[in-house]
């Protein structure tokens, strides 16, 4: 085969390749459903560098991390030579996430806490996706309802069947059961989720809580979140807050892994019928 020809192939081919590749989602994109930031907090109790806590959290830190890939729940106690030096730890993904999404988020999460809680006994961290919290003092199966974060989007005016449908949706939230919970009516969506160390009543009575508190807080308002030490609830209207529309995330990732693969699988293709035209060329050549 003359070289001319085999490099109009190639550069076909390449070309090809380039407009495929080009049509991929972003990945930061699809990665920034799960990472946005909700909320973050230190204690005021400091460790020393190098100390036996470090090196307790430090370890802790890194079974959160393992864990995260097979499990969407999970708390550890990394036991010091005193109480003081014990590092007590837990991470929650949100209900919907894979796995590997899970995994992806609570590393993220471990990566900043650090910079957030520099040499700090307690830290704790809300991505969109992922929860983790960690401390010397003991927290681990404590019901807390305390309010961490509460924010209302701008208000829409009394509209009563857009109220209507948003005090359904969170009534379902209230009678779902289970530690995550999501639903929605048209526009409206509603998620509320405990952490996995409460108990199922405590759980129940503790997202009875923060949904109440978003009925009366937030109003009228076209978003709403709550936000408790234990649990939180949240609603959206659509368009309103992102987020909300919780099966994004998942569509997102799945999507890039897919892609990833094609993509992978079409240069493998191209690069093998680049090499055998190549020979071809060569063997052609030789027969000659």
């Amino acid at each position: 085969m003359p070289m001319a020809k085999l490099r109009n192939i190639i550069k076909t081919l390449s070309i090809f390749f380039f407009l495929i590749a080009a049509t991929a989602p972003s990945l930061s994109s699809a990665t920034s459903a799960t990472d946005t930031f909700v909320f973050g907090g230190c204690s005021q109790q400091k460790f020393s560098p190098a100390s036996a806590y470090e090196s307790n959290l430090n370890s802790l830190l890194t079974s959160l991390v393992n864990s995260a890939t097979y499990s969407s729940y999970n708390n550890f106690t990394i036991m010091g030579s005193s109480s003081s030096d014990t590092a007590r730890g837990l991470f929650q993904c949100r209900g919907d996430l894979s796995m590997p999404d899970c995994a992806t988020c609570v590393a993220r999460a471990v990566s900043q806490v650090g910079p957030l809680c520099p040499f700090t006994c307690g830290g704790a961290l809300q991505l969109a996706g992922c929860y983790i919290k960690y401390d010397n003092i003991s927290f681990l199966g404590q019901e807390d309802k305390t309010v961490v974060l509460k924010k209302c989007g701008s208000s829409e005016g009394y509209n009563t069947d857009g109220i209507s449908r948003r005090d359904a949706v969170l009534t379902e939230l209230v009678n779902g059961g289970g530690y995550f919970r999501a639903g929605g009516s048209g526009d409206v969506q509603g998620m509320g989720q405990c952490v996995g160390d409460l108990t199922v009543s405590e759980c129940q009575d503790c997202l009875g809580t923060a949904i109440g508190r978003l009925k009366n807080d937030c109003g009228t308002a076209v978003f709403g979140d709550m936000f408790l030490a234990k649990c939180y609830a949240r609603y959206s209207t659509d368009g309103a807050q992102h987020y909300a529309k919780s099966h994004n995330y998942k569509t997102n990732y799945g999507g890039e892994r897919t892609f990833a693969i094609i993509i992978g699988l079409l240069a493998a293709v191209v690069l093998l019928i680049i090499f055998l035209l190549f020979l071809r060329g060569v063997c052609s050549r030789g027969g000659k």
